[in-house]
């Protein structure tokens, strides 16, 4: 497998026309059945190109900052940087990684709403300006810590169908954002906009109709305390789905040309994550262990109305989990369905079965119900649309293995990247390019990341 992105720690792959994300999985599925049957991603990084250009056709002049938090691997940041996408940190070690890639501080904002002082001494040191803020101790914290930095009010939104608690947990109300103003105007801190977030899960888009026009009230009061505003970040809660950016689209579209019309010199700035890499990365994990267990309530829907009482219920162990890549199952639901990696007939039959990570903690359940044909210990399942909140830092509970990476790119996607505005001569200063088609087969090795 020959490449084009390396450095001690990683390389992407090109690949030719002939080459698909299945001839790949197939390829590291192989080679792992003979060399330790660890669990592994595969990540297609066209896929964030192809994003971008969408984001670029739907959403701009929109800037979009990405969260550092969603994935934070080396291969995505690299891509997104040189895409020219800022990046929404959270911590020093995010901080940390995006600088290492050139970003300048202007396109860094600092966006963590409970800020450790140490880290906002880093911030500050490292010229990272634009910070969020939503109360006055925090705000106070900023103030002794970082002389120079650039707040945006973080307020509300009212979004009662979706994260109610959420949304009540971080961010201010109107009534409170006179009070944080008169505090900054005492203490000398600058503030230059407003950042607001509709969660991904909210059904009802009048939330961002309400949540821009809460905004301009906040820029209409800053005049008063002689603030010049410039930014306006309207968050993230963006899918990934075309068909959602467009809605989203077409419900702000007409409020920003009227309360931040562009001779108004506001930036406008948002912060998808799960938007660029949720759809593009795959896990493959291997079953490690098998049970049969005995029939309960907690089944399938349909299912107890037509299973035969002699038919068995499996449980499978799997050699990844809630403290690694599934550690989003924790806090909520997992939004893809396993998919049997071997072959088997239309006909054969299913049985209710669940998944289970490899800790034996009562907490590791992966899937609690699904139906599957019956399967071996060393048989391969794939899980799709696994690139958000997956790979950043992981535990080490009980000894846990963090699956290797494998990055791609087809050539077709490479082409898209210059297209898309990207000189090449830029890119060559960062990546190795070998412009030479290619053919996967088992005998092929792939430059990986831990």
């Amino acid at each position: 497998m020959k490449g084009f992105l390396e450095d001690a720690n990683y390389s992407i792959g090109l690949l030719d026309e002939g080459a698909t994300l299945a001839d790949v999985i197939d390829n590291c599925i192989y080679e792992h059945t003979h060399a330790g049957k660890r669990a592994f991603y595969v990540g297609d990084l066209g896929k964030l190109v192809k994003k971008n250009i969408q984001w670029q056709n739907v959403m701009a002049p929109i800037k979009p900052f990405y969260p550092v938090r969603c994935n934070s691997t080396p291969g995505v940041l690299e891509i997104l940087g040189t895409l020219g996408v800022g990046f929404a940190c959270s911590s020093k070690s995010e901080m940390a990684l995006v600088q290492d890639l050139g970003i300048s501080p202007e396109n860094i904002i600092y966006t963590n709403p409970c800020k450790q002082a140490s880290q906002i001494k880093y911030a500050a040191k490292a010229g990272i300006n634009i910070v969020t803020c939503d109360n006055d101790i925090e705000l106070k914290k900023i103030a002794r810590n970082h002389p120079n930095a650039k707040l945006l009010l973080h307020i509300a939104t009212e979004d009662i169908t979706a994260d109610e608690e959420m949304n009540m947990k971080f961010g201010t109300t109107l009534k409170n954002c006179r009070h944080l103003m008169e505090c900054a105007k005492e203490l000398g801190v600058q503030i230059v906009g407003v950042k607001f977030h509709v969660s991904g899960s909210c059904k009802d888009l009048q939330t961002y109709i309400h949540a821009i026009s809460d905004a301009r009230c906040v820029f209409d009061m800053a005049e008063e305390f002689g603030f010049k505003m410039n930014m306006l970040d309207i968050g993230g809660g963006f899918t990934g789905s075309e068909l959602q950016l467009e809605e989203v689209n077409h419900v702000i579209r007409p409020l920003l040309d009227v309360y931040f019309p562009k001779e108004s010199g506001v930036n406008v700035i948002a912060e998808p994550g799960c938007y660029y890499v949720s759809s593009a990365f795959t896990l493959a994990v291997n079953i490690i262990a098998k049970k049969t267990v005995e029939y309960d309530k907690l089944l399938p829907s349909g299912v107890e109305e037509t299973r035969n009482d002699d038919e068995p219920v499996f449980t499978y162990y799997i050699n990844d989990g809630v403290y690694g890549s599934f550690a989003s199952k924790l806090s909520e639901k997992l939004n893809t369905i396993p998919e049997v990696h071997k072959k088997y007939k239309e006909d054969e039959p299913l049985f209710a079965s669940s998944l289970w990570g490899p800790s034996c903690d009562e907490l590791d359940q992966i899937v609690e119900n699904c139906l599957l044909p019956e399967l071996s210990v060393g048989d391969w399942l794939i899980f799709d649309n696994m690139g958000s909140g997956t790979l950043g830092e992981q535990s080490t509970f009980n000894d846990y293995q963090r699956p290797l990476i494998y990055y791609m790119m087809s050539f077709s996607d490479w082409d898209e990247m210059q297209d898309a505005g990207i000189a090449s001569d830029t890119l060559m200063k960062n990546f190795f390019f070998v412009p030479s088609c290619i053919q996967l087969s088992p005998e092929d090795r792939f430059s990986t990341a831990a």
